[in-house]
């Protein structure tokens, strides 16, 4: 697997919408064999190309794909332009989203759940937890709290393979995507400023509901 930091300025890769296509785009990238599951592949291209006009960077999409447990390296930041994997790694979920798994979800202030569905990449900063990157929710109901509830990608010292060791899953954070210290950077630099970040699970709630995927049936 490519595990290249940067993915280059390329044209904007042409809509895989289409199950069929994406499915395809799926087995290039051998996703099946990187443990995401396609469920999540496809609703994260679909959310994607539902907010495409407000991309700087059509070329990057992020998957958080909580339908595994946080022992596995479930955070994927894929170039679809160059059919690579760039970063496979683990990501933490809320503390109140469930323990080795998250099940449960909120957008609402001092829940510290996780909130599913489609982001957009902010800016960065350096703050309590170091380098961290700010994130718009761009789903109603689902995640447009975000930034108000300060939920944002930054790195984190329970998120690692020590941890799990010791505990049987991650650390769990507020609500935010928080990854491994040492990756922190590396990631955020690779996402930062206006790529499509996706958290999904199998939530019926939310497969039903989203706006974004209900906008593409």
């Amino acid at each position: 697997m490519n595990m290249e930091n940067k993915a280059g300025d390329h044209a904007a890769p042409a809509s895989p919408a289409a199950s069929s296509e994406s499915a395809q785009l799926y087995d290039e990238l051998e996703l099946q064999e990187c443990g995401l599951s396609l469920q999540a592949f496809q609703s994260a291209l679909t959310a994607m190309h539902g907010v495409w006009g407000k991309l700087t960077n059509c070329n990057l999409i992020t998957i958080a794909d909580f339908s595994k447990p946080s022992s596995s390296k479930r955070l994927y930041v894929i170039d679809l332009n160059n059919r690579k994997v760039l970063f496979q790694s683990y990501v933490a979920h809320g503390r109140n989203s469930g323990e080795e798994y998250a099940t449960s979800f909120s957008d609402e202030a001092s829940s510290y759940q996780s909130s599913l569905g489609c982001y957009i990449t902010g800016e960065t900063y350096t703050g309590n937890n170091g380098y961290s990157l700010r994130l718009d929710g761009e789903e109603p109901g689902f995640n447009t709290h975000a930034r108000d509830r300060a939920i944002v990608m930054h790195g984190a010292g329970y998120v690692n393979e020590e941890f799990i060791r010791e505990n049987g899953r991650l650390g769990r954070s507020f609500g935010c995507p928080a990854v491994p210290t040492e990756l922190a950077q590396p990631i955020i630099n690779t996402i930062k400023g206006g790529t499509c970040l996706f958290i999904y699970s199998p939530d019926k709630n939310y497969l039903s509901h989203s706006p974004l995927l209900k906008a593409a049936m």
